[in-house]
This record gives structure tokens, C-alpha cells and sequence, in this order.
């Protein structure tokens, strides 16, 4: 890693909605890079904060950690202004299409590299939350972007269409929980935690349910 790593939240509000209903929400942009270049990680709601992090730099690439409305509501805008990839797993093209019908995007895969920073994003592929929910992990920075597929808490939320409880936990238990503890986990909505905090809860959430 070449040290000059730099990881930028931007809070954005606006509408979550899916199955019918509409939710005012919080949502966690992240912009990591360097003074050279840089990914932007769900590019959610309000471009002008966003584009004001990134300056002048290169967008390598737009990332969406799954295709809920909230997280990619401008990143074919993104894309295109900045002549970046935007990058979607295909599990979530359903969602993809409610948001962003016709507008085209490259496929995540699981086990991808991004280079940035010196360094490499690898994907990790956690459906759960949605069918194409992914993670986005930097070893060398010791850190992960988890999207909506682990909180502060506790997993995303499986109770509308296109999520699966069982599904979310065996992606926690199996993908994310076996990182080193020590890795602080940058979620999409609120206060980022660490793969220790979280992993002796499993077996609560489970019980719970949710």
C-alpha cells in the first residue's frame, strides 16, 4: 500500500423505496483513493457533496454494494460525467431496473480486484440483504465496506422483497466474520464497527431473527 490512502464518508438524505413504500434514510458515501484517483462506493442521493470530495481526481470506478434505490441513484450520472465504470453485481439487476431501467452497467464479480491507492479492493459476494449484495475489502487498510449486509448491531434488514434471513447469516458468518477482528467495517447507514465487535453477537442474531 503506497500510504496516501484516504477513506471520505459523505452523509446524503433522502427516499428509501421498494414494495410500495417510501422511507426517509441516511446514507454512508464512500470515497476512497488517493490524490490521484478514487472509487466512489454507492452513490447515493445527492451528487454535489460528492463530486465536491472528489475534486479533481479520477473516478476509477463507481461501486454499488447492492441496488437499492438509496445506493445508486446517481451513479449512471456518476459514470457518465466522470467516464468511470459502474460496476453492479447481476444478482441485482431486478433492483437495478426499478431505479434505472435500460441504463447499463459492468458486472461485480466475486473475487474481483480494483486497484486503487497502491492498493486492491477485493469483492466479496454476501448476498443476503439482496440477491447481489456485496462487500468491498481492503486487507492491506484492514478495512471493509459492508453496504447493507452488516451493521453496527447486527445484519441488513431481509423483510421485503428480493431478501432471505438464512441467507444473510450464512453470508456474515461464512464471508465477513472470518476477517481479522481487528478490521473496522464502514456500513452504509451509520457508525462504523469492527469484525470483533460484531462476531460474538451472531448467535443473538440469529435467535432473534433479524
Amino acid at each position: 500500500m503506497s500510504g496516501r490512502l484516504r477513506i471520505d464518508r459523505v452523509v446524503t438524505s433522502g427516499l428509501f423505496e421498494l414494495d410500495g413504500g417510501a422511507w426517509e434514510v441516511d446514507n454512508n458515501v464512500w470515497v476512497v483513493g488517493d490524490d490521484d484517483g478514487v472509487v466512489v462506493v454507492d452513490a447515493a442521493h445527492d451528487p454535489g457533496p460528492v463530486e465536491e470530495v472528489i475534486g479533481d481526481r479520477n473516478v476509477i470506478a463507481v461501486v454499488c454494494t447492492h441496488g437499492h434505490n438509496d445506493h445508486i441513484t446517481f451513479a449512471p450520472q456518476l459514470g457518465e460525467s466522470a467516464y468511470a465504470p459502474v460496476l453492479v453485481h447481476p444478482g441485482d439487476d431486478p433492483l437495478w431496473q426499478q431505479t434505472h431501467p435500460g441504463q447499463k452497467y459492468r458486472s461485480l464479480t466475486d473475487g474481483q480486484r480494483i486497484a486503487v491507492a497502491g492498493t486492491e479492493m477485493h469483492i466479496i459476494h454476501t448476498p443476503g440483504h439482496s440477491p447481489g449484495s456485496v462487500c468491498l475489502y481492503l486487507p492491506e487498510a484492514g478495512t471493509l465496506f459492508s453496504g447493507d449486509t452488516l451493521f453496527a448491531g447486527g445484519p441488513g434488514a431481509t423483510g421485503r422483497s428480493f431478501s432471505d434471513f438464512p441467507t444473510i447469516i450464512e453470508s456474515i458468518r461464512d464471508r465477513v466474520l472470518t476477517l481479522p477482528e481487528h478490521t473496522r467495517v464502514y456500513t452504509g447507514h451509520g457508525d462504523h464497527t469492527m469484525v470483533g465487535t460484531e462476531a460474538p453477537h451472531l448467535a443473538e442474531w440469529i435467535a432473534r431473527g433479524y
